[in-house]
C-alpha cells in the first residue's frame, strides 16, 4: 500500500500513517522495514507499506520511505544561426 506519514514519535516509538484510501493505521517503530526509521520530521514523507494487526486496530508493517527523486532540469538549446 501507498500513503502518507503524518507523524513520528521518537520517544514514544509511535507515530500515525494516513493511506491514499484515507485510512489512518498507527506504526510503531518495529514497523520499520530494517528497523530504519527517519530522524526528525517526517511529516508528509512518502511511504509504503503492508497492513496488518488486529482487525479493529489495524498497523502499517515492513514500512519503507519513498526515496525523493530531484526533478532533471531542461537543457536550454541554443540555435546554430543567428538573425541579424
Amino acid at each position: 500500500m501507498h500513503g502518507t506519514m503524518l507523524w513520528f514519535n521518537q520517544a514514544k516509538d509511535l507515530g500515525s500513517i494516513v493511506t491514499d484510501e484515507g485510512e489512518r493505521l498507527s506504526v510503531r517503530g518495529s514497523g520499520f522495514a530494517d528497523g530504519k526509521r527517519r530522524e526528525g520530521r517526517c511529516a508528509g514523507e512518502a511511504v509504503v507499506f503492508e497492513s496488518g494487526g488486529a482487525p479493529d486496530a489495524p498497523e502499517a508493517q515492513d514500512v519503507r520511505f519513498v526515496p525523493v527523486v530531484a526533478a532533471r532540469r531542461a537543457r536550454t538549446r541554443r540555435s546554430t544561426y543567428r538573425i541579424h
